[in-house]
């Protein structure tokens, strides 16, 4: 009887739930944690009886209320949160030890097919198949999950290897296994299984256990070293605690053994992220003892933490490095170090070596084209920037310059697009979905049901639900949907200038450009107003309550951490705050921006020695997210610059150069 039902659901599951798994992923994971406040449950107007309802049954799946969740899930009436209401009863039903009705769950998913709903009810199930051990209704159900997950996907695999796919599903973590960063439980008889076929080998263990070795988390590293020499476990965890005193207490014979090197090499690596002069001391110390290729291993990881710390060194390292093989983070800071250095035929080499997919990254094609043109190959540079010139981002706009075409005019939004779509987004259960959340500032929730609305849709679609979103002043959602629609156009939706009685004052009064100001806090928030992010920086302008205790007492206002989420404050201190950190790092925008998220003191810290190229400062900052910071709000600066101002713009002027340290 039971074969019967599953093969019912089988038929369902191909015929019926087609339209998810046609869906393309449009961004529904975005990270939203800078943008998105806090989630609360408080509302700002008196709910409607549907609002209650999803309220309530939110409440109750939360105390595990099961005779609510029943009575509620009876009173829905076409609620657009109504399928939130059914979909915690399912997932209440799923948590309970006796068997669910497959039939309840296969109604859902043919009902909400499509919807973000239905992905966390198949995700859900699947979790329950596992546990329950029915592998051959998983591996029905799997194939129309979207988004699964690395434990999903590891019971997925267990599925297939007891259908007696072992050796397939050997083959496919042969092909995965270095991004298999962080492998959850259920995937531990399936990697034995692979490294028990050979198809993953000791000295794949070996580079997978080196690369979690240099990671904020190497403790994960000791999983893996279990697979390969068990032996070693308690001296790794004492190398893990001290490693300075690990290598002091080396025995003489160490290099006898593979797992005493590798346990060396971990060592230095780990002083390396401290203090890279003495691990490089203690490289040199105990270099003649390891192999060649060892002994690359190690020069490849200290010049990235020399390039990460901008230390001269960093190119001989990496030279001295030879033909090891480089990870992708230590490939582009081969390349920044060089940029330094202002080594132009290093820059070309370095970045020749990436693979190909790698070197037409926009940023790493933006900095082969002045490569080349410094080393007077420039019919090639031409060749480079015109391929990346139509890009309307950091490099795009650069390589654009180094073309001769100024930004501007700028493209229009097709209006005629936006009205073909403009009712079915109106009407769209998950857009309404969405609206519903937000107005119950459900932020996060609310985003996931709008990202996930805007999957796999056409241009038209997503402009119509930017200006959706515009008229329910959601600012994000109006630029994210607009850059899904159309990443090089629709500008007048992707660069919004909301507040705008508000912040112009603010910025003319204190002396600041207009476009930087709108550049910054595009970036900081999005335009939403209660934002918060996860390090605790509020409101528009992303202020941290310590600076804006602090900025209150410069300024002489009474300060009270509530007045962050006041717009008029809150703009207020971050202006002010703006135009103290021009007036501490020479009236310089690209230092002023990189202060302003890092703090000034790093901004001063990355200058160089020498007079430097604002892009090239740009791209030598340390922290990714610095980096990727500064370099957006100088495109947005510009971008803005060009909407407000009506004429052509330079990012190049705008970046400038960098004065040296001192």
């Amino acid at each position: 009887m039971y074969q019967a039902i599953r093969n019912v659901i089988g038929a369902i599951s191909a015929c019926l739930l087609t339209a998810a798994a046609s869906a393309q992923d449009t961004g529904a994971n975005e990270n939203t944690t800078a943008a998105a406040p806090a989630v609360t449950a408080e509302v700002t107007l008196t709910p409607s009886a549907g609002e209650r309802r999803f309220l309530d049954a939110r409440e109750a799946i939360r105390t595990g209320d099961r005779a609510t969740l029943e009575r509620l899930a009876g009173e829905i009436d076409g609620h657009p949160l109504d399928g939130y209401v059914r979909y915690w009863l399912l997932f209440n039903k799923l948590a309970r030890p006796e068997k669910p009705q497959t039939n309840e769950l296969v109604e859902f998913l043919v009902s909400e097919a499509g919807s973000l709903l239905a992905e966390r009810l198949r995700a859900d199930w699947l979790r329950r198949l596992a546990k329950d051990g029915d592998w051959a209704l998983l591996l029905q159900l799997y194939p129309n999950l979207q988004e699964p997950d690395a434990e999903l996907r590891c019971f997925a695999w267990q599925a297939r290897m007891n259908r007696g796919e072992a050796a397939a599903v050997a083959g496919e973590i042969s092909r995965q296994w270095q991004t298999l960063t962080h492998i959850p439980p259920p995937c531990d008889p399936i990697l034995r299984h692979a490294i028990a076929q050979g198809v993953v080998t000791n000295e794949d263990i070996w580079r997978r256990f080196r690369g979690q070795i240099d990671t904020r988390q190497p403790e994960r590293a000791r999983a893996t070293l279990a697979w390969v020499d068990a032996a070693s476990i308690a001296a790794f965890d004492q190398m893990l605690k001290k490693p300075v005193r690990y290598l002091d207490r080396l025995p003489a014979n160490f290099a006898t053994a593979r797992g005493a090197r590798e346990l060396a090499l971990a060592a230095i690596i780990r002083m390396a992220r401290a203090d890279i002069p003495a691990a490089h001391k203690r490289l040199l110390q105990i270099a003649p003892r390891l192999s060649e290729s060892e002994r690359a291993h190690a020069w490849a990881v200290l010049a990235l933490h020399a390039a990460q710390s901008q230390m001269p060194e960093a190119p001989a390292w990496f030279r001295a490095a030879g033909n090891a093989p480089l990870n992708m983070e230590q490939r582009a800071w081969r390349v920044r170090a060089s940029l330094r250095a202002e080594d132009w035929p290093a820059v070309l080499d370095a970045i020749n070596r990436m693979p190909p997919e790698e070197h037409q990254i926009t940023t790493w094609s933006y900095w082969r084209g002045r490569a080349l043109a410094a080393t007077g190959k420039h019919a090639e540079a031409q060749i480079e920037f015109a391929r990346i010139a139509n890009d309307p981002g950091f490099y795009g706009i650069l390589a654009s310059e180094e073309l001769g075409r100024p930004l501007w005019p700028l493209p229009p939004t097709p209006t005629p697009a936006a009205h073909n779509g403009g009712q079915e987004a109106e009407n769209d259960m998950g857009l309404q979905r969405a609206l519903a959340l937000f107005r119950l500032d459900l932020r996060i929730e609310g985003v996931r049901e709008w990202n996930w609305a805007l999957r796999g849709r056409n241009e038209s679609f997503r402009i119509a639900a930017a200006r959706l979103a515009l008229k329910h002043q959601l600012y994000d959602r109006a630029i994210n949907s607009a850059e899904l629609a159309n990443p090089t156009g629709a500008y007048e939706l992707r660069f919004l200038t909301p507040y705008r009685d508000l912040i112009e004052p603010n910025a003319r009064g204190k002396g600041l450009d207009l476009s930087w100001v709108y550049g910054v806090m595009r970036q900081e928030s999005r335009f939403i107003v209660p934002a918060r992010s996860s390090s605790g920086a509020q409101g528009l302008m992303q202020i941290m309550p310590a600076t804006g205790k602090w900025l209150a007492r410069k300024i002489g206002l009474d300060y009270h951490p509530d007045l962050l989420t006041n717009p008029d404050t809150n703009v207020h201190l971050g202006t002010h705050y703006m135009r103290i950190m021009l007036d501490e790092l020479n009236n310089h925008p690209v230092l002023a921006s990189a202060g302003y998220n890092a703090g000034p003191g790093r901004a001063r810290r990355w200058r160089d020695t020498r007079p430097l190229e604002g892009a090239i400062y740009a791209e030598t900052i340390p922290f990714d997210e610095t980096r990727d910071y500064v370099k957006k709000v100088m495109a947005n600066t510009v971008i803005y610059a060009a909407l407000l101002e009506g004429r052509p713009q330079s990012l190049k002027a705008r970046l400038g150069t960098i004065a040296p340290r001192g």
